[in-house]
């Protein structure tokens, strides 16, 4: 069989990078809006109820447009953008959030893919709040490093033109703690308070890592990094795009630091757990482009037509 797909968005960085991955296969026919149209309302709406499945690669406020344009009750949207990822009537679209998940996935026709930052902090914590283990009351704090791909076409053209020297350093952002993707890192951990969140874009295209320290004092009693890693190792037996390494990774340890841009050019997600006197550190690494963003919108398109979620990626 083959489905129809349409990407609303598709000069952009998400949408150029779906179009690659659904470019590897037969049983896609992509639909194209001419470069002279791509505002017309009219064009737009036409393909996006045309289409099997419709990614939204847009700002927000053109992605809620763009989804009041469908009318189609066959067609699927899965907007990448942030404007429904905590809206209670789209699913998100993390097929490893939950044991249910997928199911969801395959049953909705509204999806809100991730963020490349909250899935790497969803992925750590989910598990570790529905075991008890964290207390969903918990104060936490977060550190991401990303490439700087993850800012779109004009910072990719930034830190491509050499010639500003302060992008030679790593450059914390979202200094107000207000990142826009701490409502869903909330939602979908059911942590009650709002993380310290600081992410920080370095010279580097693609890549990303989120570490959250931990004191065991203030987990549940008892718990300590065994018994963290252990949680993440049941929930994510047998997925295969989530990768729990082992408990300090020795690898890791012996080479005396961690490798940003391991996943790049996957789907995966490495989860790690470092331990230490009383704490532990809590990583985990993704392509920002690929399960943070591009990856997962078509992986989360193959689980809702019942598809293997490898294809294309």
């Amino acid at each position: 069989m083959t489905y129809r797909v349409f990407v609303d968005g598709q000069e952009g960085t998400t949408g150029l990078r779906i179009h690659e991955m659904l470019a590897r296969r037969s049983d896609i026919e992509v639909l194209r809006i001419d470069a002279d149209r791509r505002k017309d309302s009219a064009e737009r709406a036409r393909l996006l109820n045309a289409a099997d499945v419709a990614f939204l690669c847009l700002p927000d406020a053109a992605a809620r447009e763009a989804a009041a344009l469908v009318d189609n009750p066959r067609t699927c949207l899965i907007d990448a953008s942030t404007a429904h990822r905590t809206d209670a009537g789209w699913v998100f679209g993390l097929p490893e959030l939950a044991p249910d998940q997928r199911a969801r996935i395959r049953a909705s026709k509204r999806i809100a893919n991730p963020g490349c930052h909250a899935s790497a902090f969803i992925l750590l914590l989910r598990p570790l709040v529905d075991a008890g283990l964290v207390p969903a009351r918990a104060a936490l704090s977060a550190t991401s490093i990303t490439g700087y791909s993850g800012g779109g076409k004009k910072m990719i053209e930034q830190y491509q033109a050499g010639d500003d020297p302060r992008l030679q350093a790593p450059r914390p952002y979202a200094l107000t703690l207000a990142h826009k993707h701490l409502p869903e890192m909330m939602a979908h951990t059911g942590l009650q308070a709002r993380p310290v969140f600081m992410p920080i874009v370095a010279s580097f295209y693609k890549g990303l890592v989120v570490s959250v320290p931990l004191h065991h004092a203030h987990l549940a009693a008892g718990t300590d990094s065994a018994a963290l890693h252990q949680a993440l190792h049941q929930r994510y037996a047998g997925e295969r795009w989530v990768n729990v390494m082992p408990l300090g990774d020795p690898a890791t340890i012996d080479d005396g630091f961690l490798d940003v841009q391991a996943c790049n050019d996957t789907n995966r997600c490495d989860l790690f757990v470092f331990p230490g006197e009383g704490q532990s550190l809590l990583v985990a690494r993704l392509d920002n482009l690929g399960k943070g963003a591009s990856g997962a919108a078509v992986q989360a398109m193959n689980v809702h037509l019942g598809l293997d979620e490898g294809l294309g990626l």
